[in-house]
């Protein structure tokens, strides 16, 4: 096979314990009652258009985007609204949510449930992308940015290759792998539907190494596919980064503060084509997806396929239930997670997995003083000095960490995964990154 494809910049090794990965996806059973957060995606969280004592269908919109950068909400059941309210979600906080009580599994009679796969593409570009706008799509890989508006350029700027994340490089995490596998006829029209949305005629699925089977599948796949191209990549964490996989597989580097459109990439995760699939050839708005359960001393590993607003401990029950060495339970991979705090706590559109870890994975080190050695500069995959901009954050010079560019941090944990003296760096770079991104926002309201 020659040499694998990677990006060139820093990067860790993490131990992949991939123990989901064989384990098929399960349709999880539908809870008496969801909880769903209004704020899913990035930017504005959505305004509610139903009200206590309304009727829902499953597939029915009951929020609506509150911006530009913001998502519509669909009933991920069928049921009476009990109530607008707070409750606690992944964060920890207490946000606006919508509780549904469950009577039954009435879609929305709009919604094609039928298994043929669509490959006949009806709708013009503009079309396409007011379908996804509507059904609420946002990135699935975790950053949940709506999918609609990266599908518009601003201005001036035009997309030469659509680039599909199919990399999944957190450990523990096989979601995308099991979509690729028994979804990859739906992945690959979606791919399409993007590509005519963006006017590309080049896109490139990006996967490493570990997922051979997957490779094997969707190059198969492709073959028939005149401009869709399936790439293999050197195993490497944080591969699944958009500017890691852009430099990995055409070996282009998106400038500091800046987006992949400008070197004429659109980045789409795999899960997300498969949800424009659904979207435009079926009009399935995006109220389930599906979430890894998985950890070492987890009964089940399992793979999900689960409504929005279902609580992180039905999965946890489905998968073997919660055992006496668990510790800590993450919303998402051990690298880039967070810990929960609630096991009330919902699954949201950006719900990638939950990963139960025991005392001896998920106990901090004692932190002890830096000693230099530069281990955490030398595993940035963005050419920071992770060292030197926590410091910066624990004096609260801002103004010095924005020069040091700690924007450009996208919060992948390597600089803590190699650290010797166990230091948070992940916690004081994301301290630091909220207090600049206000500084940045308050000057920029002061300019308008």
């Amino acid at each position: 096979m020659g040499i694998l494809k990677t990006f060139a910049l820093g990067g860790v090794h993490p131990e992949e314990n991939k123990l989901s990965s064989q384990a098929a996806i399960e349709v999880l059973p539908i809870p008496k009652q969801v909880v769903v957060p209004l704020g899913q995606n990035l930017g504005a969280p959505s305004k509610p258009v139903v009200k206590k004592g309304d009727k829902v269908k499953t597939g029915q919109r009951i929020a609506e985007a509150g911006g530009f950068i913001s998502a519509n909400i669909h009933s991920p059941v069928s049921g009476t609204v009990l109530k607008i309210d707070s409750s606690i979600d992944s964060t920890g906080y207490k946000r606006p949510c919508i509780f549904i009580s469950v009577e039954g599994d009435d879609w929305d009679e709009s919604i094609d449930r039928t298994d043929k796969i669509e490959t006949n593409i009806l709708l013009t570009p503009d079309e396409i992308v007011s379908r996804i706008k509507s059904s609420g799509i946002v990135g699935l890989g975790g950053a949940t940015f709506p999918t609609s508006v990266k599908l518009m350029p601003p201005p001036g700027k035009k997309a030469e290759y659509l680039v599909i994340n199919g990399v999944e490089c957190e450990p523990y995490l096989t979601s995308d792998h099991r979509i690729m596998l028994e979804k990859g006829r739906e992945i690959m029209v979606g791919i399409q539907i993007l590509m005519k949305a963006l006017h590309v005629e080049k896109a490139i699925i990006g996967i490493e190494n570990n997922k051979k089977d997957a490779i094997n599948h969707l190059t198969e796949l492709s073959r028939s596919l005149p401009g869709i191209q399936v790439v293999s990549l050197k195993v490497q964490y944080p591969q699944g980064g958009e500017k890691q996989l852009i430099k990995a597989v055409l070996n282009r580097e998106v400038p500091s503060g800046k987006l992949p459109i400008e070197v004429g990439c659109v980045v789409q995760n795999v899960g997300t084509a498969f949800a424009v699939y659904e979207a435009v050839q079926k009009n399935k708005p995006l109220f389930e997806r599906v979430v890894t359960v998985t950890g070492k001393g987890v009964k089940k590993p399992s793979n999900f396929l689960v409504r929005i607003g279902t609580s992180v401990q039905e999965l946890i029950e489905a998968a073997g239930g919660i055992s006496e060495t668990t510790a800590k339970v993450i919303s998402g991979g051990p690298m880039m997670g967070k810990a929960l705090t609630s096991l009330e706590a919902p699954v949201v559109k950006g719900t990638s997995g939950i990963l139960l870890m025991d005392d001896g994975e998920s106990h901090r080190k004692v932190e002890n003083p830096c000693i230099r050695c530069s281990k955490c500069t030398y595993a940035c995959p963005m050419g920071l000095e992770p060292f030197l901009l926590i410091k910066t954050a624990k004096l609260g010079n801002y103004e010095m960490a924005e020069k040091e560019m700690i924007m450009d941090c996208i919060e992948c944990g390597s600089c803590q995964f190699t650290c010797p003296s166990g230091i948070p760096l992940l916690d004081y770079l994301r301290l630091g990154k909220i207090k600049v991104g206000q500084s940045i926002r308050n000057r920029n309201l002061k300019k308008a």
